[in-house]
């Protein structure tokens, strides 16, 4: 069986350290940096993407950007607040169009408080899920215009199915799930989540994206693989029977650990 490429998120300034290593597999790759207010909303990013382009110059692997999460919430009773965040993921996708990106990452909306409180009211999940679909519609559309995915990334979720469902009442064809492996982590120990491979299956064909990082579930660690508690076979049994090929974004936090988390999965036959 053919071991799945493992890619990376790199900020612009690291592209060309990781020039070499990206082209010689065409890996995919995640751009961070696009999701600062300033940048998005007040400031000029097209030098930004300028530097992004020159730096990928012949780059045949797939592409995405890390989508405006600081201070967006897709979920607000406030309408203003909303169409605030309406705006921010526009910018996001126009960061897309100019980079020739294809996928943009999106925060999920659900909180650890959602899995305890959701149920004590009637048709409280109902109307979260009508607040980010007003949020998102004209997102959606825009997105489908241009060929990007969009992707719902785990950040507190204890329940994946609530992020999957959003997904596909969003517009299936367009919105997908993503996978952040430290963040169910922290869910499973912290907070009474199902483990990490477990979102790996709840997700199934859905799962298009998954951030690789290693945690102890105490907190966002993204530490390199091979150094946290998360159990990395049966996370990628997981992966290789959804049949799905998601993007496998290595999110570290010190990026010299990308090249030595590549070689502990290729020492156990998980990645290459």
């Amino acid at each position: 069986m053919t071991r799945p490429v493992i890619g990376a998120a790199l900020g612009v300034p690291d592209l060309p350290d990781f020039r070499d290593w990206l082209f010689e597999k065409d890996r995919d790759l995640e751009l961070q940096g696009f999701a600062e207010p300033d940048l998005l909303i007040a400031g000029d990013w097209t030098p930004l993407v300028d530097k992004a382009r020159r730096a990928l110059d012949g780059f045949r692997g797939r592409l995405g950007i890390h989508g405006p999460f600081i201070g967006v919430g897709l979920v607000n009773p406030d309408p203003e607040i909303r169409a605030l965040a309406t705006r921010r993921m526009m910018a996001g996708l126009e960061v897309c169009c100019a980079l020739g990106a294809t996928q943009m990452v999106v925060h999920s909306p659900y909180t650890t408080w959602d899995a305890r409180n959701l149920d004590l009211f009637a048709h409280a999940r109902e109307r979260r899920m009508a607040a980010v679909e007003e949020t998102m519609h004209e997102v959606v559309v825009r997105a489908a215009d241009l060929g990007v995915m969009l992707v719902l990334e785990n950040v507190e979720d204890v329940d994946p199915a609530d992020r999957r469902r959003l997904a596909d009442r969003l517009g299936a064809g367009t919105v997908k799930v993503s996978l952040d492996t430290g963040h169910a982590q922290y869910a499973h120990v912290s907070t009474g989540a199902r483990p990490v491979d477990y979102f790996v299956r709840d997700a199934g064909a859905a799962l298009a994206h998954v951030h690789l990082q290693d945690a102890d579930g105490y907190a966002d660690r993204h530490w390199p693989v091979g150094q946290g508690s998360i159990p990395w076979h049966a996370v990628f049994a997981e992966l290789a029977a959804t049949g799905a090929q998601p993007r496998l974004i290595l999110e570290l936090r010190d990026k010299a650990g990308i090249r030595p988390s590549v070689d502990w999965l290729a020492e156990r036959g998980l990645g290459q």
